[in-house]
């Protein structure tokens, strides 16, 4: 950290030592410990001054006008939590430095991120997020939204500067001075937030029954594991609404991370659980549907009608059903999504393959538009899905909406089924067969990933070094193809495909594979995340002894 301290100021006078936040693939995370009201309010207040520089055309917001904010159910999004060493209220914080950049902070409540964010863009306004997403939950973070959409990759250097110079501005104020303790608490304690406003979920529900409207799910029974997502009781009443019968199930008031990517055997165990006493008590069901914690992501799963067995579709897949069930003529996904893609119905229409994460996907949906594209589409594996452009279904049209959205997916997919007259496990089984799993090393350093990723990827010295660590022993072919467009893309002459891949969000080391079998796919990931002898580990070591 480079800041000056001067005697008497508030830097000087910080009995802790700041974790500076930095920004992931979608918006900044950390650990609460690090979370202090200090650090988010200068990196929020920072980033409402670079929006408040901006022309209203490029995503601008103009001071005195309405922001608005929402959050998830974590503890600390906005109360103070004793085991985070008191940390917490962090969306107190983020209302703070919207009073102070001059803005209206409007509180849109505990809603879904693209509920708050589609209803801020519609007003041409911008908006925060604070949510940890799927991660820990001893993490959380927020994401900033311009007037027109996500921030954009090449607007982080700005943004970085001027986080830079509002950090020193505050550092330098005498601590007397400071709304800021030696602790990085408000000197005020808690606060209030803002009455919450109810539009948006009013809004946010009302976009999907226009859209589906004389579409119906009757006579299907769906269960919604509900967990601690923000979106869980939005959800039922959108389902109910499309005339399902809807049971809701493991309700917790603990926050649960579901990560979308990562579906393992003991959360599909529990969901299959709670399937069997729903199916005791109700009758068979057609699908369990879910999404994770500040549901931009969704979860579904099918239900073997014969077997009664729930089957886990990972979004890449959800989002082919999806793209076709809206007749898309341009879907874009990143390097990571399975290749089924490029070899269904879809093929023809898939443009080229993006870095992971959301704000390249957007950047490809609207180079897609530029070239005369009409019905634009994008999804990520972990299912969030994103629409380019209007979409027009039955004389409704579906606004575009650049940022993950996990209920759209989750109703395409139903739909989709309902219209073929087919239960989830027949609709899926219809698509290519490729299966895919992913896992990951959870407390493993970002940058030591990145260091792996820079190491296996200098040239062809580097792709013979990885077949030291994708054997024939363990079932893999000639490697055939090194991609890097972000991360390693391993593929193998017998179609097995590994990419390993630091998160963008959080400390992770991750392994998306891809295979002919679905039994493949899992054998691929459990290899990779083996302990303490597995795939990523050997790479890691290879990495430390050059080193």
């Amino acid at each position: 950290m480079n800041v000056a301290m001067q005697t008497g100021s508030l830097r000087s006078s910080l009995k802790y030592e700041p974790q500076e936040l930095e920004f992931g693939t979608s918006g900044r995370r950390g650990k609460v410990v690090d979370l202090t009201q200090l650090e988010v309010y200068i990196n929020a207040l920072a980033e409402l001054e670079y929006l408040q520089s901006l022309d209203t055309s490029e995503g601008g917001i103009v001071r005195g006008q309405e922001f608005f904010f929402a959050r998830d159910l974590r503890p600390s999004s906005d109360s103070f939590v004793p085991e985070q060493q008191g940390r917490g209220e962090i969306a107190q914080a983020i209302v703070a430095a919207i009073r102070d950049s001059g803005m209206r902070a409007v509180n849109l409540g505990s809603i879904p991120t693209p509920a708050l964010t589609c209803y801020a863009l519609a007003r041409g306004k911008g908006s925060v997020m604070v949510t940890g997403s799927h991660i820990p939950f001893d993490r959380n973070g927020y994401k900033t939204n311009t007037s027109k959409g996500e921030l954009l990759k090449q607007q982080e250097a700005p943004i970085h500067e001027q986080v830079r110079k509002v950090r020193q501005s505050l550092y330098d104020q005498p601590r007397d001075q400071s709304p800021f303790d030696e602790h990085g608490f408000f000197k005020t304690g808690h606060q209030d937030l803002p009455t919450e406003q109810p539009e948006a979920r009013v809004d946010w529900i009302g976009r999907f029954t226009s859209f589906f409207r004389g579409a119906s799910l009757e006579g299907k029974r769906l269960l919604v594991y509900q967990h601690s997502a923000v979106g869980r009781d939005l959800l039922v009443e959108v389902l109910q609404r499309m005339g399902a019968e809807v049971i809701a199930a493991g309700r917790s008031d603990t926050f649960v991370p579901i990560d979308t990517e990562n579906i393992g055997t003991p959360q599909l165990a529990a969901i299959q659980a709670l399937a069997d006493e729903a199916t005791a008590k109700h009758g068979p069901l057609d699908a369990i549907v879910s999404t994770d914690g500040d549901s931009d992501r969704p979860l579904v799963v099918g239900v073997d009608p014969a077997t009664a067995k729930a089957h886990f579709f990972g979004g890449d897949l959800v989002g082919m059903v999806v793209a076709e069930y809206l007749k898309a003529d341009a879907v874009v996904v990143p390097i990571s999504c399975n290749d089924a893609v490029d070899r269904g119905n879809l093929s023809s229409v898939v443009e080229a393959k993006t870095r992971i994460g959301s704000p390249f996907v957007i950047a490809g949906m609207e180079e897609a538009r530029r070239k005369g594209k009409n019905c634009v589409c994008g999804w990520e594996p972990n299912g969030g899905f994103l629409t380019g452009s209007d979409i027009e279904r039955n004389g409704a049209v579906l606004s575009a909406l650049l940022t993950r959205d996990a209920i759209l997916p989750i109703l395409g997919v139903l739909f989709a089924a309902a219209d073929g007259g087919l239960n989830l496990v027949d609709l899926f089984d219809r698509l290519p067969k490729r299966f895919s799993r992913a896992a990951l090393l959870e407390n493993f350093p970002r940058s030591l990933g990145l260091k792996i990723v820079a190491f296996f990827s200098a040239g062809a010295a580097a792709q013979k070094l990885l077949a030291k660590f994708f054997t024939p022993e363990m079932g893999f072919g000639t490697i055939v193809h090194v991609d890097n467009t972000d991360g390693i893309r391993v593929l193998f002459d017998n179609g097995d495909v590994a990419h390993v891949r630091p998160s963008g969000n959080a400390d992770e080391l991750r392994i998306y594979t891809v295979a002919d079998t679905q039994v493949r796919a899992d054998a691929i990931a459990a290899m990779g995340v083996a302990e303490p002898n597995g795939i990523l580990r050997c790479m890691q070591k290879a990495v430390a002894v050059d080193a």
